[in-house]
């Protein structure tokens, strides 16, 4: 009998150890790729890479694509780098390091998550190709290269300066009232074309280098951006919209977002409107990557993308007149558009192929501009996005993951169809790719009648009955994969997926309405976040798919997501307490009313007190009565897409409520964890706190 007494512990002991084979660092210790870009005379490629927050600039060149790094940062303080860029040479890569620029506001303001005794600046750099050191050349941020090789104009306090690349003194060419933005130079390198951010308007300009003059294009009062060059640097191409303030309108309904494109002459500024978009829900303008992804391609041609069949897609018009023409055709989303380096073809991403599941996954297209032939360049179980085209159109660069292998750079070779992966080398040894399960397409609806694509996560074998995880994305123009995805705050959430899933959990990812990939309709309902939150629905027949699952517990749901996830997981948590047992809420929105303040002046929406309460009962707060799920709040106290008072607010409800709760604040650090040290802690505790309220001993 004691034998057995001894033996016990032991065999306790070992079975949680099998059940957990891999750590949350080796799970999240995968390389991730972005800047991906391509020199313009050579088979040369550059892009950063995000090693454990160690980020440097790597490069590969034909014919072999193996990869180099050129820097040699080595500490882990959350300076990201971006504005990869070659001269036009291609013997020199410029960056800018530092700032947080998938960020709402203040995204070129230095960010400090690792608490340096001064804040970092944003930074512009240069570094050979041929190797060397990387040399810091001045504060600013958005810089492009003239075709000089030498003259390089960049973004410093909203307005526009310069230096050389072999001399670099700062200089600030002219000084104008508003935000200078989108500056890029002409094809003879003598004049410099960008947007200026006025408030109530916005203006397109020109600025002469040689005569040091400014001047306007089509100035109007309207708001103007995304100026384009002509391929002879005689025209611009622009998109136009209404500026001001309009007359109030029903804030609850739907109306179409109206736009144009606009050409203009840079000799005499005069416009002529070229194009309108239909005056349909759907020919509003596009909120997908790249909004309208203007182009001035070869032949005179104007490309653009529109949502105006159901689904974004790019068409094209001579720029002098005509009737626009539809490129890509089918139920499909484009996305990352790029011009080829001839101007004659465009390159993307599409959900669409072969399998019946790709419209889970992304895979490059090539569209010819002047015959429209169109095709996939890749298929299969892999995704593959941002595509770029390399110099000989020999080669189109991307990065690619599967299910298993996280994102790295990817060379497609056009004759012969071939793949080759790059920088595999840099997966730490201990990454458990071996390990990864392969989460599968489901299908259900929602109450209203939507159909809801998630990704199930489930390990083979463990108890009779188990415990689940919902996951809901942020954005919420987003769509989760069924691999590793392109962004790398969802192959972040990916990864815990994979961790969740590996300790026994069934996890589900849903893709709510509201996110990109399912059309115009699901892309944009009615009804949603403060005009009704019906997304919710999506959320909680997600929970409800999970709870019918014959292996999941239904009494042991529970849900975490962020930004847009976390204020739906707050929903799911305050409303559906039976449903979802418990959750984590990490920099989710908590209130809504406030969007819409009391407007100044006589005029106000003849809905504007029902648009109010709409607001108010779409956000978590109003229904803090009913909430009684355990919640884990998490922050980052320099969160520049959510603000942190949205949490610190909701904190304070629940205290002087006495509702229990945790919590995890992280001072300095912002809405994408850019310390690694600080996003291991974040999953760590999300993952353990799950398992503490949801899965039994």
């Amino acid at each position: 009998m004691r034998s057995i007494l001894l033996i016990l512990p032991i065999i306790f002991y070992l079975i949680p150890c099998k059940a957990q084979n891999f750590t949350m660092e080796q799970v999240t210790s995968f390389p991730f790729p972005s800047e991906l870009t391509a020199a313009a005379n050579q088979d040369r490629i550059a892009w950063a890479m995000n090693e454990k927050g160690l980020r440097n600039v790597y490069v590969a060149e034909a014919p072999d694509f193996k990869s180099r790094r050129l820097t040699d940062f080595t500490h882990d303080d959350g300076q990201e780098i971006t504005n990869l860029q070659f001269t036009p040479d291609g013997n020199i890569l410029l960056f800018v390091r530092g700032g947080e620029h998938g960020s709402n506001w203040e995204r070129n303001v230095g960010i400090n998550p690792s608490q340096e005794i001064f804040i970092p600046r944003v930074e512009i750099w240069k570094v050979p190709y041929s190797g060397g050191k990387a040399e810091k050349i001045t504060e600013g941020d958005d810089p492009v290269i003239g075709t000089d090789n030498q003259t390089v104009a960049y973004i410093k306090n909203r307005q526009v300066w310069t230096f050389k690349l072999n001399d670099p003194k700062p200089e600030q060419l002219f000084e104008t009232k508003g935000s200078v933005s989108e500056i890029s130079w002409s094809p003879q390198g003598d004049k410099l074309l960008f947007t200026i951010n006025r408030g109530t308007h916005a203006l397109v300009a020109v600025f002469d280098i040689q005569e040091k003059k400014l001047s306007y294009v089509s100035p109007s009062f309207s708001r103007d951006y995304s100026p384009r060059w002509s391929p002879d640097g005689k025209m611009v191409a622009f998109i136009r919209r209404p500026g001001g303030k309009a007359e109030p309108q029903p804030i609850l309904e739907q109306r179409h977002n109206p736009w144009e494109i606009w050409t203009a002459d840079i000799q005499t500024g005069e416009g002529k409107m070229r194009w309108k978009a239909p005056e349909t829900l759907r020919g509003s303008i596009s909120t997908t990557h790249g909004g309208a992804n203007l182009h001035w391609a070869a032949g005179n041609q104007l490309v653009y993308l529109s949502y105006e069949d159901g689904w974004p897609h790019l068409y094209v018009m001579d720029a002098e007149g005509g009737a626009s023409r539809q490129l890509t055709k089918g139920d499909f989303m484009v996305e990352h558009v790029q011009l080829s380096p001839d101007g004659k073809s465009l390159l993307f991403s599409a959900n669409t192929g072969p399998l019946d599941d790709d419209i889970d996954r992304r895979h490059i297209g090539r569209v010819n501009i002047a015959n429209g032939n169109f095709e996939i360049w890749s298929q299969g179980e892999s995704i593959e996005t941002n595509p770029v085209m390399l110099s000989s159109l020999q080669f189109i660069a991307c990065i690619s993951s599967t299910y298993k292998r996280p994102m790295l750079p990817t060379l497609l070779q056009l004759d012969t169809g071939q793949m080759q992966v790059i920088s595999e080398e840099l997966l730490p040894k201990d990454f458990p790719l071996a390990e990864m399960v392969k989460p599968k397409q489901v299908i259900f609806k929602s109450p209203d009648g939507f159909d809801v694509h998630g990704q199930i996560f489930e390990k083979e074998g463990g108890a009779e009955k188990k415990a689940a995880v919902l996951f809901v994305h942020g954005g919420p123009q987003r769509q989760m994969l069924l691999g590793w995805h392109y962004g790398d705050y969802y192959s972040n959430t990916y990864a815990i997926n994979q961790y969740l899933a590996n300790m026994g959990f069934v996890v589900l990812s849903v893709n709510f309405r509201l996110g990109i990939g399912y059309g115009y309709e699901f892309h944009k309902p009615a009804r949603t976040y403060w005009q009704g939150a019906e997304e919710y629905l999506d959320v909680k027949a997600a929970g409800e798919y999970l709870a019918a699952l014959p292996q999941v517990d239904p009494e042991r749901i529970g849900i975490y997501g962020g930004s847009y996830g976390g204020y739906l997981t707050a929903l799911a948590l305050a409303k559906d307490s039976d449903l979802f047992s418990a959750g984590v809420d990490i920099h989710g929105v908590h209130e809504l009313s406030s969007r819409l303040e009391m407007p100044d002046g006589f005029e106000k929406a003849p809905d504007f007190e029902k648009a109010q309460r709409t607001a108010f009962y779409s956000s978590p707060l109003a229904y803090l009565d009913t909430w009684r799920s355990p919640v884990l709040f998490i922050h980052g106290d320099d969160d520049r897409n959510v603000q942190v008072s949205q949490t610190t607010d909701l904190v304070r409800r629940f205290e002087d409520r006495k509702m229990p709760f945790e919590s995890l604040i992280i001072p300095d650090d912002t809405h994408h964890w850019m310390k690694y040290d600080n996003l291991v802690k974040v999953n760590q505790a999300t993952v353990d706190f799950l398992k503490k309220h949801l899965q039994r001993d």
